[in-house]
């Protein structure tokens, strides 16, 4: 049967309710905070439609707390149906949270009669663990409604069968590593055009850091071999039913051998005829918001 399932999940106010207004216009059947008991029977429900795909999107919060302790064995029963699921985790910084419980004057579900942040704090304890196996892990603190759905519709949006939508986006290891990232590229080792006057001020867009960057022959020897490696892979990943790809490549601060070296690679995947493929440079501020994708 072919029955997709995306249970989404995460921080009480990282927005939940966006995400699902996003998947059924995107063509999802939603369910909202439905009993964790009645999920084999939803699921029943779904088996006369059998000559018609089933995309199916399961909310669930802190209301269904039976769901979190339990949740690799009610994974195992929908899998078990012959269903390919996937999780989806909202992510949210604490500080942010804590601004939008303050913002509606809400409670939080875990502390109605303490702190905010008391709350926050043991709802992160009992989610870890349906985090850990998440898909995907979307941060939404710095971004709007209008950013939040369109990452969404990037994700689950009609898709051409066999098709892999592949982000290639540099970053900077002082900031730390993306959460996104399904390959990740230290690119530390190479010669670094900081250190050259002239392009100190300059970014890997630029056409004389690039340059420089892509001429030495320690950068030579290693996009050959990163790219026989990507060409190998990629047909694997489609055979598997993989439909996004993040390629993190990082430097020191983001901003030059990682950002070159990204744009270079973006651009001999669309010679190898990959189509679908955006490239986002974290530190720079270009191609953001993110999505944080998990496997």
């Amino acid at each position: 049967m072919n029955r997709e399932i995306v249970i989404v999940t995460g921080m009480s106010g990282s927005g939940k309710s966006t995400v699902a207004h996003t998947l059924e216009d995107s063509g999802y059947f939603c369910v909202d905070n439905l009993p964790v008991d009645l999920a084999p029977k939803l699921l029943e429900l779904t088996e006369f439609r059998k000559e018609e795909p089933i995309r199916l999107a399961m909310i669930i919060d802190l209301r269904q707390r039976k769901f979190f302790p339990n949740s690799s064995a009610v994974l195992s029963t929908i899998r078990d149906s012959g269903s390919r699921v996937q999780i989806l985790f909202l992510e949210t910084r604490d500080e942010v949270l804590v601004r939008r419980y303050s913002e509606t004057r809400r409670q939080h579900p875990l502390a109605p009669s303490g702190s905010v942040s008391d709350g926050i704090r043991r709802e992160r304890e009992e989610l870890a663990d349906i985090k850990a196996k998440a898909h995907w892990v979307i941060d939404t603190s710095d971004m709007t409604v209008h950013q939040l759905r369109d990452e969404i519709r990037k994700l689950f949006g009609p898709n051409r069968a066999g098709e892999l939508k592949i982000v290639v986006t540099s970053f900077g290891y002082g900031k730390g590593i993306p959460l996104e990232a399904d390959l990740l590229i230290d690119v530390r080792f190479l010669p670094n055009p900081y250190f050259v006057e002239s392009l100190k001020q300059s970014t890997g867009q630029e056409k004389d850091v690039a340059e420089w960057v892509l001429s030495k022959e320690t950068t030579r020897k290693f996009l050959s071999k990163f790219e026989d490696l990507l060409l190998f892979l990629l047909p694997l990943y489609i055979k598997e039913g993989k439909q996004y790809l993040t390629i993190a490549i990082g430097c020191t601060g983001g901003r030059h051998r990682s950002v070159a070296v990204a744009e270079h690679v973006a651009q001999r995947l669309r010679e190898h005829q990959c189509k679908n493929i955006e490239v986002r440079h974290r530190e720079l501020g270009v191609g953001l918001p993110q999505a944080h994708t998990r496997k």
